[in-house]
């Protein structure tokens, strides 16, 4: 039986990927950046007591060093200030590989920090819908009725924390 790519936002799902699903991928892409430079933006100025939140500035601060961490993959100590640990993560951000950042925007979208996004990035992972780090919506998609029989498909991709 020959193999059948599946379909998502229309968007065939083929190894090595298509021009189709860079071009996708770079568009989600863009959407994340935006939303985490808004974040970095937001949690700084709180930080430095320019607008005032709930929780002060440090919950501001303490929402700058986790995007921080995140994205960088180490965190910063006392002695950092905090114009340093937002230049570095912004630039750490415009550099960041699609693979990284789909990965990383799960984590900072179940922490609250980020929004869920409409659509999700093509070909990195099998996770299903309904991931504890999913930063996409649930929604109707384009999938064949068997989906769940075809090669490829992992039912322990991903699984319901509540339930473990």
């Amino acid at each position: 039986m020959p193999k059948v790519n599946l379909k998502k936002y229309g968007i065939e799902i083929t190894k090595p990927f298509s021009k189709e699903m860079y071009d996708h991928n770079d568009k989600i892409a863009l959407e994340m950046k935006r939303n985490i430079i808004s974040e970095i933006h937001l949690s700084y100025s709180q930080a430095m007591g320019d607008i005032a939140a709930s929780g002060g500035s440090d919950a501001g601060e303490k929402r700058l060093r986790k995007i921080a961490q995140t994205l960088e993959g180490y965190s910063y100590g006392d002695g950092y200030e905090l114009d340093d640990i937002k230049d570095n993560v912004i630039n750490t951000l415009s550099n960041i590989a699609n693979w990284s950042l789909h990965q990383e925007y799960g984590y900072l979208c179940h922490e609250g920090i980020v929004s869920k996004l409409s659509k999700k990035m093509l070909g990195f992972d099998k996770a299903e819908d309904g991931c504890w780090d999913c930063y996409w919506e649930d929604e109707e998609d384009d999938r064949p009725y068997n989906w769940r029989e075809m090669p490829g498909y992992n039912p322990d991709a991903c699984y319901n924390k509540e339930k473990i």
